[in-house]
C-alpha cells in the first residue's frame, strides 16, 4: 500500500501498479461474485468484473426489465443469471448493489444466506451506517466491505471499456475471515477502479450524501437555475443563457480542471476572466458555506438518510419521482439545453 501526501495529510492508496490484475484474478479465483441489483451501478460493476475474468453472475427478479437488461449485456439465464435467491446462495461474495430501500427490504432474505465466511460488499455506507433505520447487522462471521467508485456505474463502465480507471474509496466493516483487506482490493479492481483510497463507512456515506446534495448534484443545479434565470430577466436570450451558464463549463472549463487542477484552469483563460474569477469566488464561498453546513448536519443527524427512507419505499415512489425530474427536463434551462446539445458538431447528421 502506498502513503501519498495530500495536500499536507499522508493517506493509504492503493494503485494497480502493487496491486495488478493477475493478483486480483488468483485472489478471487475460488469466489462466486453474485451481483444483486441491476440497476444503477449492477451493470458496470458486474460486466467489468465478467471482462476481467473473475467468476461473477447475476441475481435478479425474472421477467424484470432489468433481468432481460442482463440477458441483453451477454450474462446467461441459469448459467451467470439467476433469481435472487438462487444467486445468494451460489454467492461467497454478496455484491448488495439494489438502492438504498430496496436493500432494506430484502435483508431478511439476503441475511438468511449470509453463511460463515461468505463477504457482504457494498459501494455505499447507508445500510450499515445507519442500521438503527435500515436494520441492516450482519452476522459476526462474515467479511463486511466496500467500493465506492466516485461516479455512476455508466461512468465506470465507459471509462474501463476506454482502458482508464474511475477511483474509489474502500472501507472494512468486519473482518471475520483475516481476508477482508485482499478480498476487498481485489473486487476494488476487478470492478475497474485506477486507484483505491481508504476510508470508513460513516465518512464514505456522509461525504457522498453531502456531495449528492451539494456540488455534484443539488448545488450546481441550483446554481445553474439561479445565474440563467439572472441573465434571461436581464433580456440574454435562451441560447446565450445556457451557453453562458453550462455549455460553456462542462464543454471547455471543467476538462481543463480535470486535466490540471483549477489554477490551470484559471491560467489558460482570458485575463479579465481571471480576474472576476478571482474576486467572485470567496464571496461565493462565504454565501454557500453556512448551507454546506446545515447539510452536513442534516446528514450526520440521520435527518437525510430517514428523508430518503421515508420517501423511496413508497408504493409511487417513481411516479413522483418522475413528476419531480419533469420540473427539470421541461424548464427552459433544460430545453434549451437539448437544442444546444444536438448542434454540437459531433451530433450533427452526417451528410450524405
Amino acid at each position: 500500500m502506498a502513503k501519498l501526501i495530500f495536500g499536507t495529510t499522508e493517506e493509504n492508496v492503493v494503485t494497480r501498479e502493487e496491486f495488478p490484475l493477475a493478483k486480483a484474478q488468483d485472489i478471487l479465483k475460488n469466489e462466486v461474485v453474485a451481483v444483486i441489483g441491476y440497476g444503477v451501478q449492477g451493470p458496470g460493476q458486474a460486466l467489468n468484473q465478467k471482462d476481467n475474468g473473475i467468476n461473477v453472475i447475476v441475481g435478479q427478479r425474472k421477467n424484470s426489465k432489468s433481468w432481460d437488461k442482463a440477458v441483453s449485456d451477454g450474462f446467461v439465464p441459469g448459467e451467470t443469471l439467476f433469481e435472487i435467491e438462487e444467486a445468494l446462495e451460489r454467492g461467497t461474495v454478496i455484491c448488495y448493489l439494489l438502492s438504498d430501500a430496496a436493500q432494506i427490504a430484502l435483508w431478511p432474505t439476503v441475511k438468511k444466506h449470509l453463511t460463515p465466511g461468505k463477504a457482504l460488499y457494498f459501494s455505499h455506507g447507508f445500510g450499515i451506517t445507519f442500521n438503527e433505520q435500515t436494520g441492516i447487522i450482519p452476522p459476526a462471521d462474515v467479511d463486511v466491505f466496500l467500493v465506492a467508485p466516485k461516479g455512476s456505474g455508466t461512468s465506470l463502465r465507459r471509462m474501463f471499456l476506454q482502458g482508464r480507471g474511475l477511483n474509489s474509496s474502500y472501507a472494512i466493516f468486519q473482518d471475520a475471515t483475516g481476508k477482508a483487506f485482499e478480498r476487498v482490493i481485489a473486487l476494488g479492481i476487478a470492478v475497474g477502479s485506477g486507484y483505491l483510497f481508504e476510508t470508513d463507512f460513516r465518512k464514505e456515506v456522509y461525504s457522498d450524501l453531502t456531495g449528492e446534495r451539494g456540488t455534484l448534484m443539488g448545488c450546481i443545479q441550483g446554481i445553474f437555475a439561479a445565474q440563467y434565470e439572472v441573465l434571461r430577466s436581464n433580456g440574454h436570450s435562451p441560447s446565450e443563457s445556457f451557453n453562458e451558464t453550462v455549455e460553456e463549463l462542462t464543454q471547455s472549463l471543467m476538462p481543463l480542471v480535470a486535466e490540471n487542477g483549477m489554477d490551470w484552469m484559471y491560467a489558460n483563460c482570458s485575463t479579465t476572466a481571471q480576474r472576476g474569477a478571482l474576486d467572485w469566488w470567496k464571496p461565493f464561498r462565504d454565501a454557500t458555506k453556512p448551507v454546506f453546513e446545515e447539510l452536513y448536519n442534516s446528514v450526520a443527524t440521520g435527518k437525510e438518510s430517514q428523508r430518503s427512507i421515508d420517501s423511496n419505499s413508497k408504493d409511487d415512489y417513481r411516479e413522483k419521482l418522475d413528476a419531480e425530474l419533469a420540473e427539470l427536463r421541461d424548464s427552459e434551462l433544460w430545453q434549451a439545453g437539448k437544442t444546444v446539445r444536438s448542434l454540437r458538431p459531433e451530433n450533427q447528421a452526417v451528410e450524405a
